[in-house]
C-alpha cells in the first residue's frame, strides 16, 4: 500500500472533494490576505487584521456549532431513514437567533468599537457585521450538506468561496483600490454567492421528515458555542491582544496576523477532513460501531500530527523570508516566532479531532472545560512580564498543549468504555 492510499483510507469517505474546497478556500486567504498587505497603508492593514481575526474568531465560535449540531442531527436522521427539512428549518431559525444576537450590540456600540479596534473606522463595524451575516448563512447549509453526505456540494461551496475571494481581492489590487473597506467586503459577498449557488442540492437533500424538536438541535448548543468560541479565541488572539496591549505597533500586529497565516497552512488542511471526520464519527455512533469509532480517531490523530510537524519545519524554515514577500508585511519576525506558531497550531489541531470526539460520545460539557483550562494557561501566559511578542506566541503554544492534555485524560475512558461494551 502506498503512502497515498495509506492517507486515503484514514479520511472518511468524501473528504477529497472537501479537501479541494478547503486548499482553494485556504488559499483564497492567502490572496486576500496578501493583496491587502500589497494595497494597504500599515495603519490600515492593521485594522483589516483585526477584522479578519474577529470574523474567523467570534463569527466561527457562534456559527460552527450550529453546523455542528445540524450534521450531527442529519447524520443520525439518515442512518433512521428520516429526512432533514425539519432539521433546516430549525436550524435557520437558530442560527438567524445567534445572528442578531451579535449585531444588535455592533449597532449599539458602532463607536466604541470603532475606536478600539479600527481606529474610529465605523464602516469596518458594518463590513463585521456583513461578515457574521454570511457566516450565518453559510454554516446552516454545510451542516445539511455535510449530514447527508452530500461533499461533493459541500467542497464546492467552499471552493466557491475561495475562488471568489481570489478574484475579487485580485481586482481590487489591480485596480488600485487602497480602501480597507472595499477589501473587507470581500468577506461577505464571497460567501454569500457560494450559499446561493448551493443552496439547491440542499433544498433536494433536505426532504420532509419527522419534527425536528428543538433539544435535539440545542441540547449541546450551549457548549459547544462555549467550546468553539475558547477554541477560536486561543487561536486568534495573538493578533488581538496585541492590538489592545500595545496600541501603537501596528507593525507588529500585521506580522503577527500574516505569520498566524502562515502558520497555519495545516489548519486549511485540516478542514479537509473535519465536516467528513465529525459525520463519520456521528455515523459510527449511531450504528454502534465502536471498533470503527476508535479506528477512525486513532487515523485522524496520527494523520493530524504528521500533517502539524511537515507544515511547521517548512514554516520555519522559510516563514521569515516569505512573509514580505507574500504578504508585503513587516521583517519584523523571525525562525523562533514560527517555531512557536507552528507548535501551537499543531497542538490546536489535535485539540480539535479529540474534541470532535468528546463531542459524538456525549462529552461536550468536559470539551467546554478542557478549552477553558486551555484559555486560562493562555491568559496568565499572556498577562505575564515576558516580552510581548514572545508571551503571545508561547501563549498560544502552551494553551493548546493544555487543552489536549485535559481531552486526552477526559476521553480515554470513554473510548475504553465504547471498545469493552461493543
Amino acid at each position: 500500500m502506498t503512502v497515498l492510499d495509506r492517507i486515503t483510507t484514514a479520511l472518511p469517505r468524501g473528504t477529497a472533494f472537501v479537501g479541494i474546497g478547503t486548499a482553494l478556500l485556504g488559499g483564497a486567504n492567502y490572496v486576500h490576505l496578501a493583496a491587502a498587505g500589497h494595497s494597504l497603508s500599515v495603519d490600515d492593514m492593521a485594522s483589516f487584521s483585526v477584522l479578519w481575526t474577529v470574523v474567523a474568531s467570534i463569527g466561527l465560535g457562534l456559527f460552527f456549532p450550529v453546523e455542528q449540531e445540524v450534521t450531527r442531527v442529519v447524520a443520525a436522521r439518515v442512518v433512521a431513514g428520516d429526512g432533514a427539512l425539519p432539521v433546516l428549518r430549525r436550524g435557520a431559525v437558530l442560527s438567524s437567533a445567534l445572528l442578531a444576537a451579535v449585531l444588535l450590540p455592533l449597532a449599539v456600540w458602532a463607536g466604541p468599537i470603532a475606536d478600539l479596534l479600527f481606529h474610529g473606522d465605523k464602516a469596518l463595524v458594518a463590513a463585521l457585521g456583513g461578515a457574521f451575516a454570511a457566516l450565518a448563512c453559510a454554516h446552516v447549509t454545510r451542516g445539511v450538506l455535510a449530514g447527508l453526505g452530500r461533499f461533493e456540494s459541500y467542497g464546492l461551496q467552499l471552493g466557491l468561496d475561495g475562488l471568489l475571494r481570489i478574484v475579487f481581492s485580485v481586482a481590487l489590487a489591480l485596480a488600485g483600490v487602497t480602501s480597507v473597506v472595499a477589501f473587507a467586503a470581500v468577506m461577505t459577498v464571497a460567501p454569500l454567492i457560494s450559499v446561493l449557488v448551493t443552496l439547491p442540492p440542499v433544498l433536494r437533500g433536505a426532504r420532509p421528515g419527522s419534527t425536528a424538536h428543538w433539544p435535539e438541535l440545542i441540547e449541546h448548543l450551549g457548549l459547544l458555542v462555549g467550546s468553539t468560541l475558547l477554541a477560536q479565541v486561543l487561536v486568534n488572539i495573538a493578533v488581538i491582544s496585541t492590538k489592545l496591549i500595545s496600541t501603537d505597533d501596528s507593525a507588529l500586529v500585521a506580522a503577527l496576523l500574516s505569520a498566524l497565516v502562515l502558520a497555519r497552512v495545516p489548519l486549511f488542511a485540516f478542514g479537509a477532513f473535519q465536516a467528513s471526520l465529525l459525520a463519520g464519527l456521528s455515523t459510527a455512533q449511531a450504528e454502534g460501531d465502536a471498533q470503527g469509532y476508535r479506528r477512525l480517531l486513532l487515523r485522524a490523530c496520527a494523520l493530524t500530527g504528521g500533517m502539524g510537524v511537515v507544515f511547521g519545519v517548512v514554516a520555519v524554515a522559510l516563514g521569515p523570508f516569505l512573509l514580505p514577500v507574500l504578504f508585503g508585511s513587516p521583517d519584523v519576525l523571525g525562525p523562533v516566532d514560527f517555531l512557536w506558531l507552528s507548535v501551537g497550531t499543531t497542538l490546536y489541531m489535535m485539540a480539535m479531532v479529540l474534541g470532535q470526539a468528546l463531542l459524538t460520545s456525549g462529552g461536550a460539557r468536559q470539551q467546554l472545560v478542557s478549552w477553558i483550562i486551555g484559555t486560562a494557561v493562555l491568559l496568565a501566559v499572556t498577562l505575564s512580564p515576558l516580552e510581548l511578542r514572545t508571551r503571545v506566541e508561547i501563549a498560544y503554544a502552551v494553551g493548546s498543549l493544555a487543552v489536549v492534555a485535559c481531552m486526552t485524560i477526559l476521553l480515554r475512558p470513554r473510548v475504553r468504555y465504547r471498545s469493552v461494551h461493543s
